[in-house]
């Protein structure tokens, strides 16, 4: 079992930053891929950034260049940098772990960018 925590999010003006943190209750060297989706209000849940256990990175293409997914392995933790952040970048964000076959999600931190 893994148990992961989000926190970081909050309201932002447009163009504003943010930077979410997501804490595993295990140490993620040994977690294969770690990502953030997000979830904006009535519509599906979508893949934002993937990093896997080498440090390999993907995003998607709508936050590429303003995003950055980072990990700290001695920390535990899994990190989202989001700069020049947009309204349609409000969405509740989630962080995912794939350990061993299973897949794990945290709770969400709330994200809100006003225009």
């Amino acid at each position: 079992q893994v148990q992961l925590v989000e926190s970081g999010g909050g309201l932002v003006q447009n163009g504003g930053s943010l930077r979410l943190s997501c804490a595993a209750s295990q140490r993620i060297f040994t977690i294969g891929q770690m990502a953030w989706y997000r979830q904006a209000p009535g519509k599906q849940r979508n893949w934002v950034a993937t990093i896997n256990r080498g440090g390999s990175t993907n995003y998607a293409d709508s936050v590429k260049g303003r995003f950055t997914i980072s990990r700290d392995n001695a920390e535990n933790r899994m990190y989202l940098q989001m700069n020049n952040l947009k309204p349609e970048d409000t969405a509740v964000y989630y962080c995912m772990a794939v350990n061993l076959g299973s897949t794990y999600w945290g709770q969400g931190t709330q994200v809100t960018v006003s225009s």
